[in-house]
């Protein structure tokens, strides 16, 4: 999320009410969580596991729990607890907003665009030309949508990120300020669900295809050209290539890559980054041969084992 104008280092840990290090007029131009953070961004760190890597990422300010030296070039603010000062920084600069109506005022529609009865279209959608918008589609606030964009009945763009962190006794939600952000000449199916990113963007680029039930999780990236089959489920903060095809029921872990032009075959589980240019199949998968092989081995191994015994 970008803040705009930005703030100063001394603004934004004075609405906290917390201690700071480095220079008070340092300006912190976003508010990111990690996975996607570029520099002028303020992330936080709760936890020594991940201290190094905060501290050692592209954003330039660090909410963190523990009082230590601050790397060059950057600031850090001191927090008993960075998750809820994280929260409520973002809930100070992005609060939700009501609807008073089933299409925004304040959302932005292309010439030549089709949107069925029944949509619910949130404040500042911007939605391109030449796109048609089946019944009860539900877009959520800030989301963008490209031309020639087609998304079917049932599809809710834009609900929040599944993310919460683990308190004593209950599920802490971390409140989603991000967007999606759909290309140009996308066509989404059915029941599909696409989550905002948690402060950046969910993207899906252009050109590519998306069966029914599909599941697209927060700060996702899709690459062009991609096809994917119904029942697919890919988690948070994925980086998918271009023209990538993944068969249906295939799930993909969260924080990940896949290159460009992988084929996975379909109910396979990806648990890993995998490279480009290759068939996989199986849970976890391999490449699909290898796999394929493995199987038929598999298969004698009753043979194999009462030989043995015999």
């Amino acid at each position: 999320m970008q803040l705009n104008p930005p703030h100063t280092l001394k603004e934004i840990a004075s609405f906290i009410q917390a201690d700071f290090a480095g220079e008070p007029n340092f300006i912190i131009s976003g508010i990111n969580e990690i996975h996607r953070v570029v520099k002028g961004d303020l992330t936080f760190v709760d936890h020594p596991k991940y201290y190094q890597k905060a501290l050692n990422s592209a954003a330039t300010t660090i909410i963190i729990n523990q009082k230590t030296e601050v790397p060059e070039g950057k600031a850090l603010i001191f927090s008993e607890d960075p998750f809820r000062d994280f929260v409520a920084l973002i809930k100070k600069f992005k609060p939700f907003e009501t609807a008073s109506g089933m299409i925004s005022p304040t959302a932005i529609i292309g010439a030549g665009t089709h949107i069925q009865p029944g949509v619910f279209i949130g404040n500042h959608v911007k939605i391109g030309s030449n796109c048609l918008i089946h019944s009860n589609v539900t877009i959520y606030d800030y989301c963008e949508i490209g031309d020639n964009v087609i998304i079917h009945s049932g599809t809710v763009i834009g609900a929040d990120a599944f993310y919460f962190k683990r308190r004593p006794d209950y599920y802490d939600k971390l409140h989603s300020c991000g967007r999606v952000i759909i290309e140009d000449n996308v066509e989404i199916g059915a029941n599909v669900t696409i989550d905002k990113g948690v402060s950046n963007d969910t993207t899906i680029g252009a050109g590519s295809k998306l069966d029914n039930l599909i599941q697209i999780g927060h700060d996702t990236i899709i690459g062009k050209n991609c096809l994917f089959a119904a029942q697919v489920g890919v988690a948070g903060c994925v980086t998918i290539g271009d023209n990538v095809i993944l068969w249906g029921q295939v799930g993909v872990q969260k924080d990940l890559e896949i290159g460009n032009n992988a084929v996975v075959l379909g109910q396979s589980g990806i648990a890993k980054s995998l490279k480009g240019n290759t068939t996989y199949f199986g849970s976890p998968v391999l490449e699909a041969r290898a796999k394929m092989k493995e199987l038929a081995m598999m298969k004698k191994l009753p043979d194999l084992i009462e030989k043995l015994e015999g």
